[in-house]
């Protein structure tokens, strides 16, 4: 069965979704078969795409929405949700 979820996540302060924190989000999300987008600053990304999450630009404090598609959605959501709360830069 197909689960559709959504879930907003804002970064902590001090920490910029760039290189390290970009690749560990990246890095959990491709550890589920889910589709997952993230959007911020008017722009969306492929949640699985390194260079696509670089280019979104969420600086600290910025409010991500993270959409997942597919069987393991919540958890995907509860994966990323707890990587970007243990980023610390």
């Amino acid at each position: 069965m197909l689960a559709n979820s959504e879930a907003t996540m804002t970064l902590p302060d001090g920490v910029a979704l760039h290189a390290r924190p970009a690749a560990l989000f990246v890095r959990t999300a491709m550890r589920f078969r889910s589709k997952i987008m993230v959007a911020a600053n008017g722009r969306e990304a492929d949640a699985k795409s390194i260079l696509s999450v670089l280019g979104l630009g969420a600086a600290a404090g910025t409010t991500l929405l993270v959409r997942a598609d597919g069987e393991d959605a919540a958890a995907a959501l509860d994966a990323l949700a707890e990587t970007l709360a243990g980023v610390v830069e």
